[in-house]
């Protein structure tokens, strides 16, 4: 059933996957555009949009992955360079289109590709590269050679990240860490050629900096840092060796300096809302941004900066879609350069979220089938709960879990959230210890305790809300949850199987050691071996705290979702889990994707073809969407 009113007799599911979006906004060097990517005909196209005169351009045909899961960059004003990979296989190439719909490869190698910066000109290329093992830097001159040449600039153990240009393109900074301490990080800054690093003395050993960017001037050097706890923004004189430091009550990020380089923008988060603020480096001073409670974005790795007063945002809030904004510094006014789309329903048609907050040590009343976990400290745990509405009652319950697991979920608009309550499902977000938005030891909470008391948090979660709310069914819960999430509904289905119904794993890991020998470097150095140390030096927690482990605790049906073309979390994660399965006689319905049918097996298993880690593609989403429903009709 669903609890969305249309104006026709429409698909729900269909209309929903439909939704058009747009994604990755970054302005041009001279601020005249604004490239993003846009599936409004149904497929993910790159569009250009001219900030003057509102005009919109389509410069891509096809030629841009289906799935837009990764950045653009500008090469000068007249270029945009874009990631390509083998049906969301990650292992991406970097492409560049022009406004004469002219397509060409750039950078060709094997290994994840990631574009970190772009010359002014356009002409030379900063990249992440695991094509040698680790992430390392490579810098490719497109005038160099018959196609270019790429050189490799570092040789680091660990994986090197957060690199940029200076505005000259003479030096590079990076981040990576040489310490004994395994959750340092620090910044440096070498020649473009990676000749004569050096380390900055940023902050102490055991905090994780990174450098953001470089001044228009190129003397100074904007950093991020979180020595005292929560993040805070840093400019660093590279001539002085001095860093100034700038910081509120809030968890903080900086990510741009303004043309005048005595203004910097910086990203805010607290109780589960963003918002950006603009500081003055001499007073110190800083002015959030006039816009409504919810999450007001730049983009990942794209540039806001229109001019000095001007910055391209996103906004939205739970209950209303994302819209694209021009926002002035001088006044707050906002101009609307893409606005919401609803497709066929109202605008005041999906579900706001209400945010609460619980205390939590780890420890559910549930029993602990898998492995017992003591009482950590005490937290207060931030979390949403989504209403389906007075039509639906008792509602079902899904709690939906986020990955990462340092992430977070936030105060924007979820359109899986969106759809599961468009089917009459309750569903409760929760900021598990371990996520983002709460400064580092909040986050580091997890280290060495995978599938420990943030699995707690998660399961004092659902019993917190069913204590409160009685209009919520006890006998209908349902996990799910993708990629660390995905590893949360295996592990809470194994491990408090008493409190759940039904669960749904989607790309999740099943087996940590396995997982450690078959990701890319750098997930296993900066994700598995960072939180949880190595197989060889914490054998008994890769054994316990694995899902493969305590197979035989399932107790409620339970689906199973993958795809097939997973770098970060490979396929086999899900196969060992149901032929471990299959090994304790459970039953398995292997089934297509876009079959319909009953089941009454234990388990369905799933695998999405010409897919990776998930997918942003209208059609793979709506694959998924009927996936879901079917699963949940038959078993909540």
């Amino acid at each position: 059933m669903s609890t969305l009113q249309t104006d026709a007799d429409v698909d729900v599911l269909e209309e929903l996957a439909s939704l058009p979006s747009f994604f990755h906004q970054t302005v041009s060097p001279d601020g005249s555009k604004v490239a993003y990517y846009y599936d409004g005909t149904g497929r993910n196209e790159l569009y250009v949009q001219d900030l003057t005169t509102g005009e919109r351009e389509r410069w891509s045909d096809g030629d841009v992955p289906r799935d837009a899961t990764w950045h653009l960059k500008w090469g000068g004003n007249d270029e945009v360079f874009v990631h390509v990979d083998d049906d969301g296989n990650e292992q991406n190439d970097v492409h560049v289109l022009t406004a004469d719909g002219e397509v060409e490869p750039v950078v060709e190698m094997d290994g994840q590709v990631a574009l970190a910066d772009v010359t002014a000109d356009g002409e030379r290329l900063l990249l992440a590269s695991s094509r040698d093992g680790q992430m390392n830097l490579y810098v490719h001159d497109r005038n160099g050679g018959d196609g270019g040449e790429t050189e490799k600039v570092t040789e680091y153990e660990r994986a090197v990240g957060a690199a940029c240009f200076s505005p000259d393109g003479e030096r590079i900074a990076y981040a990576t860490n040489e310490t004994d301490v395994y959750e340092n990080t620090d910044v440096y800054v070498a020649n473009t050629d990676g000749s004569d690093p050096e380390r900055l003395d940023v902050a102490e050993t055991g905090a994780e900096t990174a450098p953001v960017e470089f001044s228009p001037e190129g003397d100074r050097l904007l950093v991020q840092d979180n020595s005292t706890d929560l993040g805070r923004s840093g400019v660093y004189d590279l001539g002085a060796g001095e860093v100034t430091w700038y910081a509120s009550d809030a968890e903080e990020s900086p990510r741009a300096f303004l043309p005048d380089g005595e203004r910097f923008l910086a990203t805010r988060e607290q109780e589960m809302a963003v918002t950006k603020a603009v500081y003055d480096l001499e007073t110190g001073d800083s002015e959030a941004f006039d816009l409504p409670d919810g999450v007001t974005g730049f983009s990942m790795a794209g540039n806001p900066v229109v001019d000095d007063e001007r910055v391209v945002v996103s906004q939205s809030t739970p209950s209303t879609r994302p819209s694209l904004l021009t926002y002035d510094l001088t006044d707050g006014s906002t101009e609307t350069l893409h606005a919401a789309e609803y497709g066929p329903f109202s605008s005041d048609a999906f579900a706001d979220a209400e945010f609460f907050t619980f205390a939590s040590d780890g420890v559910p009343e549930t029993p602990a089938r898998a492995t017992e976990v003591g009482p950590s400290d005490e937290l207060d745990v931030e979390a949403l709960l989504y209403d389906p509405g007075e039509d639906v009652r008792p509602a079902p319950l899904v709690v939906k879990v986020h990955g990462g697991p340092r992430a977070a979920d936030m105060r924007t608009f979820d359109l899986y959230t969106q759809f599961l309550v468009s089917q009459g499902y309750a569903v409760l977000l929760v900021n598990y210890r371990g996520s983002s938005g709460r400064g580092r030891e909040f986050a580091r909470e997890i280290y060495e305790d995978w599938g420990g008391a943030e699995q707690g948090d998660v399961a004092t979660g659902v019993e917190h809300v069913l204590d409160e709310y009685d209009w919520l069914d006890d006998d209908r819960v349902c996990v799910f949850g993708g990629s660390y999430g995905g590893y949360s509904a295996y592990w809470q289905a194994v491990q408090y199987p008493d409190r759940y119904d039904a669960s749904v794993a989607w790309i999740g890991l099943t087996d940590l050691r396995e997982m450690f020998e078959t990701t890319m470097p750098h997930f296993r150095t900066e994700l598995m071996e960072k939180n949880l140390g190595t197989p060889e030096t914490n054998p008994d927690l890769y054994r316990e705290r694995s899902p493969i482990e305590h197979a035989e605790n399932v107790d409620s049906p339970m689906l199973m979702i993958h795809g097939v073309n997973d770098r970060r979390v490979p396929v086999s994660q899900a196969r060992l889990f149901r032929d471990e399965l299959l090994e304790l006689a459970y039953s398995v319905d292997e089934r297509d994707p876009d079959a319909d049918g009953d089941s009454s097996a234990d388990v369905e298993y799933v695998e999405l073809g010409k897919e990776g880690h998930a997918s942003t593609d209208a059609s793979q989403k709506l694959r998924m969407f009927r996936v879901l429903q079917g699963f949940l009709d038959r078993r909540l």
